[in-house]
């Protein structure tokens, strides 16, 4: 799973982006992924295996972009690298953190699941402060210690979750948050350049059900979804379709509109996912998550990322905007 949070800090905002198309696009994305909180607790309901909702998930993820990548006549690059590449991304991206997340989804509701997730940016930014990709600040400091807070509202209070012991999984979920940061910093840094995103997230999904299948035949979880499909097994449908477009929408949406603008998908992210679960699942919340929610929503502004210049002038140049990932220092 592509971070949807992490920004390409190669990526500059182009000059005369489309400004109606830029926000629909966030608008869509915003929605679509905040849809598949509800839809993985959604994916529980019949008792499928958490690894098998996973496996699904990028089994048929991985089918829709290989039909994109066959009908546009691309193969995703192999090299001894790009197999590492892969490898790690499929790692910290699909198979161990979307796994705990299914195994959550079924503990806690979809809005707190939305909440935990928006964590990945405040990881994001930690990494990056630590490898010096990012340079720390007062203000970001403070966003990091309001994200802590947030947490600390959902696990702390025994009257903030609906079932006190649902607190472990609040905290599992920010470590697969985590996985996801990690995974976010491994594309800004090692994407291959020149690549259609959907190739390269087509490997990665692929990656991750060659490591998947072992796994399921193994623990017994295998499990067929049998015609018609079920209301777990629609969801399972759902989130795979989310998995096979949106990440390639968030990235184009980065070179149409640069990677500040796009880091405002977080903040509709988060708040549709609890939308969502109160329209779909009618969740009641107590104080404490709403509390949580808002200091949530301080934490992301203020870690949000500064705009950067650093291809301004090249895109002006150009007149034109990338289809493509740059190249690592900024080239295309």
């Amino acid at each position: 799973m592509v971070d949807p949070y992490v920004t390409h800090s190669t990526l500059a905002h182009p000059p005369r982006a489309k400004r109606l198309g830029s926000l629909l696009i966030l608008l869509f994305l915003g929605i679509v992924w905040g849809l598949s909180f509800s839809l993985a607790r959604m994916a529980t309901e019949s008792g499928i295996h958490p690894v098998m909702i996973n496996y699904w998930s990028c089994l048929i993820g991985a089918g829709l972009l290989s039909s994109y990548c066959f009908f546009t006549k691309q193969i995703p690059p192999i090299t001894r690298s790009l197999v590492g590449f892969y490898l790690i991304c499929a790692l910290l991206g699909s198979v161990v953190p979307g796994t705990v997340y299914f195994y959550a989804a079924s503990h806690v509701s979809a809005g707190v699941l939305s909440i935990t997730i928006a964590t990945v940016p405040l990881l994001t930014f930690i990494a990056a402060a630590v490898f010096r990709i990012e340079a720390l600040s007062y203000k970001r400091i403070l966003g990091i210690l309001c994200g802590i807070s947030a947490i600390g509202l959902l696990v702390v209070p025994n009257s903030s979750l609906p079932d006190p012991n649902a607190a472990p999984w609040v905290i599992m979920m920010v470590l697969a948050a985590a996985c996801y940061a990690a995974e976010g910093l491994v594309i800004a840094t090692r994407a291959p350049p020149r690549v259609d995103v959907f190739v390269v997230v087509t490997a990665v999904l692929i990656t991750a059900v060659i490591i998947m299948t072992p796994i399921v035949w193994l623990t017994g979880t295998f499990e067929v979804m049998h015609w018609p499909f079920s209301r777990s097994s629609w969801a399972i449908l759902g989130m795979s379709v989310i998995m096979a477009t949106a990440y390639g929408g968030f990235y184009y949406l980065i070179v149409l509109a640069g990677p500040v603008y796009a880091s405002q998908t977080a903040y509709l992210i988060t708040l549709s996912g609890v939308l969502w679960g109160i329209l779909i699942f009618d969740e009641t919340h107590s104080a404490w998550i709403w509390a949580s929610l808002a200091v949530m929503m301080i934490a992301l502004t203020l870690v949000k990322p500064q705009e950067t210049t650093h291809q301004e002038q090249r895109y002006h140049d150009k007149g034109k905007i990338p289809g493509t990932l740059p190249g690592p220092n900024g080239e295309s």
